[in-house]
């Protein structure tokens, strides 16, 4: 079959994706700078060709406790959001994860704090790999840097979500979801059937099934020494996550000496960064993060014996650059580059600052 290429924002890649891959409901609330997300969905109305649900929710709290309650019967349900929609999803959020479900969540970031701008920002860095709610849990987190990731992470964060029975979430910002740029459409694939979902989610409340009890969904537990078999079982799911689901991409690093770290639409500017650098002689490296949580800190603390110091590129004050400093363990100098309020650094500046901070 002929590959399918259509020129769309990132934002309606998700949508399109999320129909394509069999998406049961999707529940959200208009937010810039994601709201196309939500506009495709609804002009494409999919409940009329594949059954799926789209919901514009009364509000983002209730939005994703739509999500837990779809989640808990086993059905593949997400949602989107943007910075401050999200901060108000973190309550569900916890309690998803608590539950162990599977989900999908979208954040297009914007510039904040509070209400903040509506440009873009790498700023919920912290929120999303730290656990913006209450607990000890993690959210799996794929970080596109193109229109097309933003598809394809569609079917990855939900078979990723349904592996470990935990939330993923696709985070992205303003940039890529705005921009458009062509996309090779994945494949359609049908939405599984009811025999197909009681086969793969023994755990779902599906009503009095035969030769069954009810299964009860629930992040409550009263009894603190089962509270704490409930965390220490999350914990070896998280360890297990982080030896088997590492992504990362590495441009020109095979001789450099200096690196950046950089996610998202800085990565795409940093790779601009290290042409120009090259051509004035500087062999500079770009290690780009694809999965924020789990980190790839054994690849970084790999590359601190190799390079001379590395610079973390972000839209934001300086977040990621904790865990690169963690993982680097004082070995080499490690340094941080960011422009706030929605603007966005040029490649000039990137390598200015290389200079200045590393040199």
């Amino acid at each position: 079959m002929a590959e399918e290429i259509k020129l769309m924002k990132g934002n309606e890649a998700i949508a399109h994706a999320a129909i394509r891959y069999g998406a049961d409901g999707y529940f959200g609330y208009p937010i810039t700078p994601q709201s196309e997300i939500l506009e495709t969905l609804m002009a494409e109305m999919p409940w009329e060709t594949t059954g799926m649900v789209v919901l514009q929710a009364e509000s983002e709290v209730a939005a994703i406790n739509m999500v837990y309650g779809g989640a808990g019967t086993g059905k593949r349900v997400m949602t989107s959001s943007s910075s401050p929609g999200i901060s108000l999803k973190q309550e569900g959020i916890s309690y998803i994860a608590g539950a162990e479900l599977p989900c999908l969540i979208v954040n297009v970031m914007r510039g904040g704090p509070g209400l903040g701008t509506i440009q873009p920002s790498q700023a919920d860095y912290f929120q999303t790999v730290k656990g913006g709610g209450h607990g000890d849990y993690r959210l799996i987190t794929l970080a596109p840097s193109s229109v097309q990731e933003m598809a394809d992470f569609v079917g990855l964060g939900f078979d990723l979500a349904f592996k470990y029975n935990n939330p993923a979430i696709i985070l992205a910002d303003g940039i890529i979801g705005q921009m458009m740029e062509k996309v090779v459409m994945p494949p359609f694939r049908p939405r599984k059937t009811e025999a197909e979902i009681i086969a793969e989610c023994p755990w779902a409340a599906q009503g009095k099934l035969k030769n069954r009890k009810p299964n009860v969904i629930t992040s409550l537990e009263l009894d603190p020494a089962k509270m704490e078999e409930n965390n220490i079982r999350f914990q070896a799911k998280y360890r297990k996550i982080e030896e088997n689901e590492v992504r990362y991409e590495e441009f020109h690093c095979e001789d450099a000496e200096y690196l950046l770290v950089a996610f998202g639409s800085s990565a795409r500017i940093c790779q601009k960064v290290v042409e120009i650098a090259r051509e004035e002689g500087i062999k500079l490296g770009l290690l780009r993060p694809i999965t924020l949580w789990p980190f790839p800190t054994k690849a970084i603390a790999a590359y601190a014996e190799k390079v001379k110091g590395m610079l973390s590129v972000e839209l934001n004050a300086g977040q990621m650059v904790e865990d690169i400093r963690l993982a680097v363990n004082g070995k080499i100098k490690v340094e941080h580059f960011g422009r706030l309020g929605g603007i966005v650094f040029t490649p000039d500046e990137v390598l200015n600052a290389l200079k200045e901070k590393l040199f």
